[in-house]
């Protein structure tokens, strides 16, 4: 059962900053309350104060400006789903979003809450890895910061987050033109035991990958991407990304067992998955050029 708190609902981001500089870890901040109500109610985390930042003006928005995609804080699963302008910005982002949890959870969940609980089992850290993702947080004392999305995730339910601090946007850089992408995951549990984010710039004529991007998550503490394997694919034809293999020792990839799996396991899985991931970008990265030549052709 939960155990009695006050509950605070500004409705500006001084307000806010003026409760957390007053309560600072005795607080504690929600929007849609998805993973926060679960450990309350299992006495895992007892605030004094609960703060609801739903009301705060601008965390609830989406907007695209300067090559960037801000996504508040405070925008649901099933916003970032259904917006038109993530959609034409980032496509991928909007697709994934429909696998997120189940729709009841999409409906309530936040981004800002998905990232700064740091699950390790998060879709979202892994697949915005994909796209240079930074997050900018606030506090009443010290304005705004901005950090990497790799920097503020720490490990398992760990950030770098002040006790004084605010989540207010994540911001994307949308891949470049002609690149395609896919996110795969799997799993038996609710939380994916992988998730593998890929993106690819093909040169159609000669078939092969310009520039890579690609990222593992759910199988250890915190996601990442996979630095060597993205250059070591610049130049390789298609058809090669069949045999593509992440070498897991130099690329620093560590996985855990638990319940999802022993680390091995999940390492093999991830073989797997970054090989499907890599050919479905392909696939959509030759699809959409394909569509592009015969749309000129129409039009001429």
């Amino acid at each position: 059962m939960l155990r009695p708190f006050e509950l605070r609902r500004p409705a500006t981001l001084p307000e806010l900053g003026a409760i957390l500089g007053e309560h600072r870890d005795a607080a504690a901040l929600y929007a849609g309350g998805s993973e926060l109500l679960v450990l309350m109610k299992e006495g895992l985390v007892r605030p004094r104060v609960l703060i609801d930042v739903k009301r705060v003006a601008g965390l609830g928005e989406i907007a695209a400006a300067d090559g960037t995609l801000r996504i508040g804080a405070a925008v649901t699963h099933r916003t970032v789903e259904r917006s038109p302008v993530v959609h034409a910005h980032c496509p991928l982002v909007a697709e994934a979003a429909r696998f997120v949890a189940n729709v009841r959870v999409r409906s309530v969940g936040t981004v800002g809450g998905n990232l700064a609980f740091a699950d390790p089992h998060s879709d979202l850290a892994t697949l915005y890895l994909l796209f240079d993702a930074r997050v900018a947080l606030w506090s009443g004392a010290g304005g705004e910061r901005e950090l990497p999305l790799a920097d503020f995730v720490r490990g398992p339910y760990e950030t770098a987050r002040r006790d004084d601090e605010v989540l207010t946007e994540v911001r994307l850089h949308p891949l470049p033109p002609g690149a395609a992408g896919a996110y795969l995951k799997f799993g038996v549990h609710e939380r994916p035991t992988l998730g593998v984010a890929a993106a690819l710039s093909l040169d159609p004529a000669r078939r092969r990958v310009a520039a890579a991007r690609l990222a593992v998550g759910c199988i250890g503490a915190r996601p990442q991407r996979l630095a060597g394997l993205e250059r070591g694919l610049v130049g390789a034809p298609v058809e090669a990304l069949a045999a593509a293999r992440v070498d897991a020792g130099a690329e620093g990839l560590d996985a855990i067992t638990d319940l999802h799996g022993s680390a091995d396991y999940k390492l093999e899985m991830a073989q797997v998955f970054v090989r499907r991931a890599l050919r479905l970008a392909a696939a959509r990265g030759m699809r959409q050029d394909i569509d592009a030549r015969y749309a000129h052709t129409v039009a001429v």
